[in-house]
């Protein structure tokens, strides 16, 4: 399983650091995707890390200001989000495929194998 975790109520501006942490299965050996949803609006694909770290790819509104990175000797995944919008407002989920990495079924939420429970990040003006 994997859960979500680091979730807070920040002003426009802030920076706040997400973490993802799995368990029960090869942490190591799996993609690992964020993934948001913000009240009213379908689930949005928001960045992802290859297994072993070294890839990474991000959605346009987000580019620049979030980084994902990842340490599988502790199963843990992190979203580090600077410079937040009141639009990055959601509930933001992390979750894991071992699907190949190049193509475009990663922004499919159906690739995913394991989902973590969603952290609700809120950001005022």
């Amino acid at each position: 399983q994997l859960q979500a975790s680091g979730g807070g109520l920040m002003l426009a501006g802030d920076s706040l650091k997400l973490s993802c942490t799995g368990s029960g299965f090869s942490f190591s050996t799996y993609h690992i995707s964020w993934f948001r949803r913000a009240p009213g609006k379908e689930q949005e694909f928001v960045g992802r890390i290859s297994l072993n770290g070294k890839l990474t790819d991000y959605v346009e509104s987000v580019k620049g200001r979030f980084i994902i990175s990842r340490a599988n000797a502790e199963n843990a995944v992190f979203l580090q989000m600077n410079s937040l919008k009141p639009e990055d407002t959601a509930a933001y989920y992390c979750a894991a495929t071992r699907r190949l990495w190049y193509g475009t079924t990663h922004y499919s939420p159906s690739s995913y194998d394991y989902w973590g429970r969603g952290t609700q990040v809120t950001v005022s003006s």
